[in-house]
């Protein structure tokens, strides 16, 4: 079980990543980078939840434990 929780974590903090990524290359993003200098706050948290996750989801594929079928 504790494989199944880690490869959702992979995944859905690379699906985080990924539409941060979407978010900071955005028009509003642009704006906002524009006045700021940072994209929005969005596009930030998006980015940091989806590294955190996929940080957590490689660290608890790396360590021994049980596996998705078992």
């Amino acid at each position: 079980m504790n494989k199944l929780i880690s490869i959702v974590l992979l995944v859905v903090g690379v699906m985080l990543g990924v539409m941060g990524f979407t978010a900071s290359d955005s028009v509003r993003s642009d704006v906002s980078r524009l006045f700021t200098g940072e994209p929005t706050d969005k596009a930030i948290w998006l980015l940091i939840a989806g590294g955190v996750l996929t940080i957590v989801g490689l660290i608890g594929l790396s360590r021994g434990g049980k596996s998705v079928l078992s």
